[in-house]
């Protein structure tokens, strides 16, 4: 189980609404996807997000990046937090 993210600075740097890039790295599962983009979309209004997914050299893991328009510091925090969650999530970056 992850730690909660908060104390963030993304609130001096970024104007709000904005896109925001989320890479997540995780075990190569079948589901990995599934589970990634359910949180996303529990989070955020739009539906029509499409992640990227690259496997690592060994294919032992897989990277999935999926663009999403966050609206607050705290929406970025909570986004991080509930995606550390996931089972098969190691890093959010």
């Amino acid at each position: 189980m992850s730690n909660p993210v908060s104390g963030t600075k993304f609130d001096e740097y970024l104007e709000f609404p904005c896109q925001f890039n989320f890479k997540i790295l995780g075990i190569a599962h079948d589901e990995l996807v599934d589970q990634v983009m359910t949180v996303v979309r529990q989070h955020t209004d739009a539906t029509d997000y499409s992640p990227n997914v690259k496997p690592s050299s060994k294919g032992n893991y897989h990277s999935v990046s999926v663009q999403v328009t966050v609206t607050s510091k705290q929406h970025i925090e909570l986004l991080y937090t509930e995606l550390g969650k996931i089972a098969l999530v190691r890093y959010v970056l």
